[in-house]
């Protein structure tokens, strides 16, 4: 079950990168995404994934079907990893904020986002090893 949470996260991140590549609409010329929409679904995606990799390490969330506040996932990462835990707090300002909320458009941003949730994924799937 635990493997398979890093699975779907993967997966998740694989979707985010194909809604840019496939919807957004990139112009070079500027380093910006056309269409504020998939920038949108991508930050979310990758916020989702970040969630799944969290849960199956940290638990945080026993039933798929309740909500969990943010602040468990940061308590309960900071109990065990502060390295993982900036990690966390920079992926929620990319992803959640800039990416889901802001629709920010810019290329490093997206890119990033992308970076951090491997970069947690991989953290926590090391975790589970």
């Amino acid at each position: 079950m635990k493997k398979d949470l890093i699975k779907e996260a993967r997966r998740y991140v694989d979707n985010a990168e194909k809604t840019l590549s496939e919807n957004g609409r990139y112009n070079p010329e500027l380093k910006l995404y056309e269409d504020e929409k998939y920038v949108r679904a991508a930050g979310h995606y990758l916020w989702h994934a970040v969630l799944m990799a969290l849960d199956a390490v940290f638990h945080v969330r026993a039933d798929r079907r309740t909500r969990v506040a943010v602040d468990d996932y940061y308590e309960a990462v900071r109990k065990r990893d502060r390295k993982l835990l900036a990690l966390v707090n920079s992926s929620y300002n990319t992803m959640h904020l800039s990416m889901d909320h802001d629709g920010n458009p810019s290329k490093n941003v997206c890119s990033e986002g992308i970076r951090l949730a491997n970069d947690i994924i991989d953290r926590c799937a090391k975790m589970l090893a």
